[in-house]
């Protein structure tokens, strides 16, 4: 059962029922711990001794449509831990902006980052302008303002925007901030210090942000954006949400080298990873070294670390990619009440990670302002496989193939392109859509589809390449990929594949396959058989007039999810399957012969009521 508050009892506080205000008082404060503090209307912070305390984990979320009406110069103050060092940068995106008798939202600067002194008491973060080095001792914590920049509607290294110490922050755009050296071991009540090592606690301190947030974007730029309330978001909710269809439905974020220790761009390692909304999968990023003019470089390094992305947590920075000039908007409809945590998919970047896995049958169980019944929605991702593609030996690219009953095979928001698909990349490996390099794919599951994989190289390249994992997809018994040139097909489900190309760009040769036409001609003719369901008595229906014998008779659902599989049927003329209890939908029947023929047909099951 998850501990919310809805009213909350203070001097000072007052809480109205039919317009849902939250009010507090000049000299007094609320104080949340671990807990979902819920308003339907604004928040008045009335005097400067008025505060609004986060902590353990604790949210604040609203309801209002439209803009924001918080206001008021009291503080709202909420946690969050930064986790790289002096020498590399987190993406970041403020909860908070200035507080003022103004309503609304306001800029955010780092004028408005403290350091944690208890549970309740902070002191502001020294600036500094002539260092390029953050510092971190006992109850302090000196910023180097320098690496605190915008991307706005950009294409180009050079067009970040530099905002220092200055507060020229708009609610909803994101800035990257660098870490911090030293250590403090001050705890203000929460699980861990103020910073055990390269792990910085910030107190942001301001008024909340709220509302209908509008983030511009242009037509082929990216743009720096992320989470902008003292709450976690759903990120599938804000990027497939109708009125965002100017960005491709896709999220990027930064990943980097925390061993690196220098502040110049040439000694820099980073990529980006891909999370998709569509399918809520991650890839992790690439590593690649940077010129002067920040074009990419070297292939460097792969950690291949996976993070937990679909929950953002309060503060976290994001990049979004526009496909026309417009805008986008986050919503409160898109906030969500997710402690952040690995298990809870929702998780800022950190410097060591564990990958979770989740059951089948797990569903949320999550208060949202937008009314979504959770416990309906597992938790796991679409059905998809990773492969692993080693880049010369130095560094890895990991693209996914999903599959979805609703997908196209063409590009759409369940697709992913590449974050590095403009760039002049020594090595590269990817999935070809309509010749354009995606690291996500999704397609709907046919044993005789081909997908195309492609790869680029500016230098003669060896590529191994591997399935690296399988999740919640059973039909795909076998994983091939097909060289057209040779002819021949190469199992790199159980094994690993390697392969020397030339400098230059290869999309059209090899394939991503499920069945290996190499041997024979495997696929049965569908004629030998005559398979049906009979909705009417809730019976599949398989006639066998050939009495070909059977290795193998399963049925799946539409996302690939086995729902029975029969080994050894022998060559009976007709076989009957009950499909008593399944759920409305497309099935696919996947039928194998001794001989190693198979055949797979969708099928369609209606209720008979």
């Amino acid at each position: 059962m998850k501990k919310i508050i809805f009213i909350i009892t203070c001097f000072g506080l007052w809480f109205s029922p039919l317009v849902a205000q939250l009010y507090v008082g000049n000299s007094s404060f609320v104080f949340n711990k671990g807990a979902l503090l819920f308003s339907r209307g604004n928040l008045e912070l009335n005097g400067a001794a008025s505060n609004l305390y986060l902590r353990n984990g604790g949210q604040f979320l609203q309801a209002t449509s439209g803009l924001s009406s918080n206001k008021g110069v009291g503080k709202l103050s909420v946690f969050q831990e930064g986790t790289s060092t002096m020498y590399a940068y987190n993406y970041w995106c403020s909860p908070v902006g200035n507080a003022s008798t103004t309503p609304g939202n306001e800029n955010f600067g780092a004028t408005m980052l403290n350091v944690p002194l208890t549970s309740t008491s902070s002191v502001p973060a020294t600036l500094t302008l002539s260092s390029y080095n953050g510092f971190s001792g006992p109850g302090s914590l000196t910023i180097a303002t320098y690496w605190i920049w915008r991307f706005l509607s950009s294409t180009n290294y050079s067009q970040w925007v530099q905002s220092g110490g200055t507060t020229s922050i708009s609610a909803g755009q994101g800035f990257t901030m660098k870490g911090v050296s030293g250590t403090d071991s001050t705890n203000p009540g929460e699980s861990v210090v103020n910073n055990p090592g390269n792990n910085q606690r910030y107190d942001f301190r301001g008024k909340p942000n709220d509302g209908s947030i509008t983030v511009n974007v242009g037509n082929g730029a990216s743009t720096l954006t992320g989470n902008p309330y003292p709450s976690a978001i759903d990120l599938n909710l804000f990027l497939n949400d109708p009125s965002n269809t100017a960005v491709d439905g896709t999220a990027l974020f930064w990943e980097h080298d925390k061993t690196v220790t220098s502040h110049n761009i040439v000694d820099y390692r980073g990529g980006y990873g891909v999370y998709n909304g569509l399918t809520s999968v991650y890839t992790p990023a690439t590593f690649y070294s940077y010129d002067l003019s920040g074009n990419q470089g070297t292939v460097y390094s792969s950690p291949n670390t996976v993070y937990q992305r679909r929950f953002s947590p309060v503060g976290q920075g994001f990049m979004v990619r526009g496909v026309t000039n417009g805008s986008v908007q986050i919503k409160n409809a898109h906030r969500v009440f997710v402690k952040e945590g690995v298990a809870n998919f929702s998780q800022f970047e950190r410097i060591s990670n564990t990958s979770t896995t989740v059951g089948a049958s797990n569903f949320w169980d999550i208060p949202n302002v937008a009314g979504i019944d959770y416990t309906q929605i597992p938790m796991n991702p679409a059905p998809h496989f990773t492969v692993n593609a080693s880049l010369g030996g130095n560094a890895v690219r990991q693209v996914a193939l999903c599959f979805l009953s609703s997908a196209v095979d063409g590009i759409d928001r369940a697709d992913s392109k590449s974050p590095d698909a403009n760039a002049n990349l020594p090595a590269d490996m990817y999935l070809v859509i309509e010749d354009e390099p995606f690291v996500h794919a999704t397609t709907s599951f046919d044993i005789n589809k081909r997908i195309n994989i492609g790869f680029k190289t500016t230098i003669a390249t060896t590529f191994t390449l591997l399935v690296n994992d399988v999740s919640h997809f059973d039909l795909a018994e076998s994983i091939y990929l097909y060289d057209s040139a040779l002819g021949l097909y190469h199992d790199i489900k159980n094994a690993p594949f390697t392969l020397t190309l030339p400098v230059g760009t290869v999309n059209n040769r090899f394939q991503i396959t499920f069945t290996d036409q190499a041997l024979s001609d495997t696929v049965i003719d569908s004629q030998k058989f005559e398979l049906y369901q009979n909705n009417a008595n809730q019976m599949l229906t398989l006639q066998n007039p050939s009495q070909m014998e059977l290795s193998e008779v399963g049925l799946y659902d539409s996302l690939g999810k086995t729902i029975f599989t029969k080994k050894n049927c022998g060559n009976n003329p007709i076989y009957e399957y009950s499909t008593i209890g399944l759920a409305e939908g497309i099935y696919i029947v996947r039928i194998r012969t001794k001989e190693g023929y198979s055949l797979s047909k969708k099928i369609i099951i209606k209720s008979n009521r």
